[in-house]
C-alpha cells in the first residue's frame, strides 16, 4: 500500500491586518480573486489558495514580522513601518482604509482654545501619541524638545488635562472636530503598504507570487471607483460624441449587422455617469447599459 502523499508547505506566508484594517482587506482580497475565511477564536485564517498561508497579527507588528522572515509579505501602514524602522521592500501602495479611501494623516493636535499655534510651542510640553519614534523625530527635525509618552488607546480624550498635545491618526478629521481638537501639523501621510521580506523578493519564485497579489490587490481598488458602459450608437454620430464626452477615453468600437449602427464599450468614472449618460440619449445611443467592474489592470 503506497504512503499518502505529504501535502507541500504553502510558498508564501501572508500577514494580514487584525482589527480595524481586517474586515477592508478581506473585501480587497475578495475582490482580487482569494476567499479568507476566518474564525473568532483563531489568527490563523483559511484561504483558498495552497500557496498562501497566513496569520492575523495587529498592523503594529507586521512589519516586524516581515523584516524577521516570519512572513513572506504582508500589509500594514507606511506609518508602522516608519515607526518600527523596519528593513522591508515596498511592493506597491494599497489607498484603502476602513473609513474612505482617503490618505489617513498623523497630526500634532491640540485643544481649540490651546495658546499652542505651532509646533515650536511645543518647546518643553507633553504630547502623547502611539507614533512615538515617528514624532520624537518630527520634532527633532523641527529643533524642539519635548516629552513624548507612549499612549495605549483613547489619545483624544488626554488632553488638556493629561498632556498638552497629542498626535493622531486621521482620514477627515470628524473624531478630532468632535473631541474640540484643533490641527497645528501633519507629522507623516501614509496609507495601506504591500510590503516584502527581502530575502523572499530574492527568490524569484516567491517574487512571482507576491507581484501576482499585487497586480490584483491594486486593480481591484483601479475597479472601486470605475464602471464598465456599452451602448449602440449610429455610425454617424461616433466623432461627434468622442469630442463632446471626454470621459469615453479609447473604448472599443465594433461594427453591427446594421452598417450603419456601431457598439462602444468602455470604462469610465462612476462620478460621471449620471452626466454622460443623458448625453449619450442626445447622440442617440440605445441599449446603454453600465455595469460594475471587480478588477481594471493597467
Amino acid at each position: 500500500m503506497s504512503a499518502p502523499r505529504e501535502t507541500p508547505a504553502p510558498l508564501l506566508m501572508l500577514g494580514l491586518p487584525k482589527g480595524s484594517l481586517e474586515q477592508a482587506t478581506l473585501a480587497l482580497f475578495a475582490k482580487a480573486g482569494w476567499k479568507i475565511a476566518q474564525s473568532s477564536r483563531s489568527y490563523k485564517p483559511a484561504i483558498d489558495d495552497p500557496e498562501l498561508d497566513g496569520r492575523f497579527v495587529r498592523a503594529q507588528e507586521i512589519s516586524r514580522y516581515v523584516e524577521h522572515g516570519f512572513f513572506d509579505c504582508g500589509l500594514t501602514g507606511h506609518d508602522w513601518v516608519m515607526e518600527n524602522g523596519s528593513d522591508v521592500h515596498k511592493v506597491c501602495e494599497l489607498v484603502y482604509s476602513r473609513a474612505s479611501n482617503a490618505q489617513s494623516r498623523w497630526v500634532l493636535a491640540v485643544p481649540e482654545a490651546s495658546p499652542i499655534k505651532s509646533v515650536k510651542d511645543l518647546a518643553g510640553k507633553r504630547i502623547a501619541t502611539e507614533l512615538v519614534r515617528v514624532t520624537r523625530e518630527f520634532l527633532a527635525q523641527q529643533g524642539v524638545t519635548a516629552e513624548v509618552e507612549f499612549s495605549w488607546g483613547a489619545t483624544e480624550v488626554k488632553v488638556p488635562d493629561l498632556v498638552d498635545a497629542i498626535v493622531d491618526l486621521t482620514e477627515t478629521g470628524s473624531s478630532l472636530r468632535a473631541n474640540k481638537l484643533r490641527i497645528v501639523d501633519t507629522i507623516l501621510a501614509t496609507n495601506t503598504q504591500l510590503i516584502a521580506n527581502r530575502q523572499s523578493w530574492a527568490n524569484p519564485a516567491k517574487r512571482a507570487k507576491i507581484e501576482t497579489i499585487a497586480l490584483l490587490l491594486q486593480g481591484a481598488l483601479n475597479a472601486e471607483s470605475k464602471v464598465g458602459l456599452k451602448l449602440n450608437l449610429p455610425k454617424a454620430n461616433l466623432e461627434k460624441i468622442l469630442k463632446a464626452l471626454p470621459a469615453l477615453r479609447n473604448p472599443t468600437v465594433s461594427p453591427l449587422s446594421d452598417p450603419t449602427w456601431i457598439a462602444i464599450e468602455t470604462i469610465i468614472d462612476e462620478a460621471v455617469v449620471r452626466t454622460i449618460i443623458p448625453s449619450l440619449k442626445t447622440f442617440g445611443a440605445e441599449g446603454i447599459i453600465e455595469y460594475p467592474l471587480n478588477k481594471v489592470v493597467y
